[in-house]
């Protein structure tokens, strides 16, 4: 567990590194900045490596390996690093810096496992009674594909691995699920990820993303998120990394909240303490709500994109107050606002796939809600697209109706050549 902490008041500068490159990361940046604004109080910023967005409320530093970020950290006296991707998480960032004695928020390289390997967490679940569909873990793909000529279709195939969002086929047929795992473990379609395919039952319902905080001691949830994920209106087409998001999830009610504290919050809490994977840090959770109850599909052990984007501008408490709480091994409660939130994504045309970049974004200067750049980079002054996704819109409002409708508006102010976006975010 972090243990150290610092005292600031006004005369005292408090410096921030925030690991990563995305819409997520300008996020968490933005809500640390916001928060020092209202409290009068001064703050640095620094991104590794961040992006144009980033660049507007802080200085990005351009560097790859974990020991220079530690350099980094120390010679800059730090007070607190917060690390967005998985990938520095996996690679065992934390443990570098805690071993150096320094301020960091997220899971060590052990419980970092949750996420970076499919099969640990479905081990996990299962050991622990944490609700989540029948699966079978497979290192080589004779035997994966025996299995599947006795099983019910449609499946899902996974590469346990990190793929970075990607590496989940749904399969309706036995054709396809054979196929999918031969180009996981055998044309390694996601890279090393496909060393260890697992073979679930597939679930049908609806989706809900719940972020949280784990303080070593207990788990605190954030209002529940609704992630649009494919490419097309009304959920068609290809799996991207979220096309938009809206907060509070209007399908996920009181009663499904409820289940999900008795039947996955409480004893993934309960497995985390009994196996020593203590850490302060983010727990998200991907969960699908059937008739037979509410199922864990995954833990992340970071904050989602876009749906940091969607709920920090709800999030009323002060995050670098509980943050530090959160390390310290301290109580808190988290509060958001009664409005809700709508997040949509502007992208590169042919994204998911093949994609131009290098096109001036117009327009930034317009938008009056919140906006977080994901896939930008600047060059002679001007802002242009370096990613699939470009630029994460938020509308606030009162009801749904009123969210979408400031996102929307917003969104038509901002242009680059080949932009897309869905017209139906927030509409079930």
């Amino acid at each position: 567990m972090n243990i150290k902490s610092t005292t600031h008041n006004s005369q005292f500068t408090t410096r921030i590194l925030i690991i990563g490159s995305g819409g997520r990361e300008h996020a968490i940046g933005w809500k640390f900045a916001e928060d020092f604004k209202k409290k009068g109080e001064n703050l640095e910023l620094f991104f590794i490596p961040g992006n144009a967005g980033t660049a507007q409320i802080g200085q990005n530093i351009s560097m790859n390996s974990l020991e220079e970020m530690l350099d980094f950290a120390k010679e800059n006296q730090i007070d607190l690093t917060f690390v967005g991707p998985e990938d520095e998480l996996s690679r065992g960032i934390v443990d570098l810096f805690q071993a150096a004695d320094l301020n960091i928020f997220g899971p060590d390289q052990k419980a970092a496992q949750l996420e970076a390997s499919k099969a640990f967490a479905k081990d996990f679940m299962h050991k622990y009674g944490v609700k989540t569909a029948k699966y079978k873990t497979f290192q080589g793909p004779m035997f994966a594909i025996e299995y599947l000529e006795s099983q019910e279709f449609p499946i899902v195939v996974k590469a346990s691995g990190l793929a970075a969002g990607k590496g989940v086929i749904i399969c309706q047929d036995f054709e396809e699920a054979k196929k999918a795992v031969l180009d996981i473990m055998e044309d390694k379609s996601f890279g090393d990820a496909g060393a260890e395919v697992v073979i679930e039952e597939y679930l049908e319902g609806f989706e809900a993303s719940i972020l949280s905080i784990f303080n070593g001691k207990e788990i605190i949830p954030f209002v529940s998120a609704k992630d649009h994920k494919k490419i097309g209106e009304g959920e068609t087409g290809l799996n991207t990394g979220g096309m938009g998001v809206v907060a509070p999830n209007p399908l996920f009610k009181r009663e499904h909240f409820d289940v999900f504290e008795s039947d996955i919050l409480k004893p993934t809490l309960k497995g985390l303490i009994a196996e020593n994977l203590l850490f302060s840090g983010v727990i998200f959770f991907g969960l699908m709500i059937t008739t037979k109850g509410i199922y864990l599909l995954e833990y992340n052990l970071r904050m989602g994109d876009p749906e940091t984007q969607t709920t920090l501008p709800l999030l009323e408490n002060d995050l670098y107050e509980i943050v530090s709480k959160s390390n310290r091994g301290e109580d808190f409660r988290l509060e958001f606002s009664n409005q809700q939130a709508c997040c949509v994504v502007m992208v590169s045309g042919g994204y998911p796939l093949n994609y131009e970049k290098g096109f001036e974004i117009r327009g930034l200067e317009k938008v009056d809600c919140p906006y977080f750049i994901a896939g930008a980079k600047e060059s002679n002054g001007k802002i242009l697209t370096s990613g699939g996704r470009v630029v994460n819109v938020v509308g606030l409002g009162e009801n749904m109706d009123e969210a979408r409708k400031v996102a929307y508006e917003n969104i038509k102010k901002i242009h680059f050549d080949y932009e897309f976006y869905r017209n139906d975010i927030g509409l079930i």
